[in-house]
């Protein structure tokens, strides 16, 4: 772990409904706990972490503390667009026209990817130790809960994306800033949340093939996530097979099975991976998870 938070940006990524928010929040407790001032990044004007940690709501596009030294921020990508104009255009009709909301959405839908640039210029601006936002403190790890899969990798892409087709000019200046942060694996680092199902899994070793193939990057760390506890061996959940049917044997055969499928899926994971760090976080037996759970799982994450 002290590997991992040495680097300026953590991307958390995965499959939809897999505990990315909830992992990007552990992992946010963790390294506030170990000094490190720290700030986790939502997009698209979420606010599920922030609800997990118990903080503050409402605070789309500010830096709101959590704590002394763990910090929250919903990235807004309209918003985003406005401090870009801010900082690059006079204060005049253009700033003011290109701001206002229907330009914007006319603007972003003309322009694929547009939304994904702003998001991550923004999470670029915060992991740098010289903030372009007036009075900014700088931070020492920003943690990105990032779009599930595909929208995350095209989020990653962004950047050299813009910058190989304007070429010149400030937009592509700040997208081969912002494309060589990201692909510098001493800075930023990718970690993929899974659940030990198959489709979580496949989509997982998929995108350490992509991340290798399109950015050059390697998964630093694969957290599966919702691992129950391994209770019955095989020999004990065959003979729940064969035992007389009850609602306790039914239970009981269920929690083996479900085990089971895990171990499979986890062990195939492992073998996809070749070798790259894995981590297991257990089950949480609630509805919601408060700030107690996620404390857990975020000690659950350390060695």
């Amino acid at each position: 772990m002290d590997d991992l938070f040495a680097h300026s940006l953590l991307v958390v990524t995965g499959k939809g409904g897999v505990g990315k928010s909830t992992v990007a929040a552990a992992l946010g407790l963790a390294a506030s706990r170990r000094g490190l001032r720290t700030i986790v990044v939502e997009v698209a004007a979420r606010e599920d972490v922030s609800r997990a940690l118990a903080a503050s709501t409402g605070g789309v596009y500010a830096e709101l503390a959590v704590s002394d030294r763990l910090h929250h921020i919903s990235i807004d990508p309209q918003r985003a667009m406005k401090e870009y104009l801010r900082e690059r255009l006079p204060v005049g009709v253009l700033a003011a026209l290109i701001s206002r909301s229907r330009v914007f959405t006319a603007l972003t839908a003309a322009t694929p990817g547009m939304r994904e640039l702003l998001t991550i210029g923004k999470v670029w601006e915060l992991a740098q130790h010289e903030r372009r936002t007036p009075g900014a403190k700088p931070y020492d790890l920003v943690v990105l809960d990032a779009p599930a899969t595909g929208q995350g990798l095209a989020m990653l892409q962004a950047p050299r994306t813009f910058a190989s087709v304007a070429r010149v000019g400030p937009v592509a200046k700040e997208g081969r800033a912002v494309a060589s942060f990201l692909g510098d694996p001493r800075r930023t680092a990718v970690l993929a949340v899974s659940t030990a199902e198959e489709m979580p899994v496949s989509e997982t070793l998929q995108l350490r093939a992509q991340l290798r193939d399109e950015l050059g990057l390697d998964l630093a760390l694969v957290v599966v996530n919702a691992v129950v506890p391994h209770r019955f061996s095989d020999g004990d959940r065959r003979a729940l097979q064969a035992a007389p049917p009850s609602p306790a044997q039914h239970a009981a055969l269920f929690v083996a099975n479900w085990a089971h499928h895990q171990r499979v899926q986890i062990a195939r994971l492992r073998r996809g991976l070749q070798g790259a760090p894995l981590v297991k976080l257990p089950f949480m037996f609630q509805s919601a998870l408060d700030p107690a759970a996620l404390e857990l799982l975020s000690r659950e994450l350390e060695p």
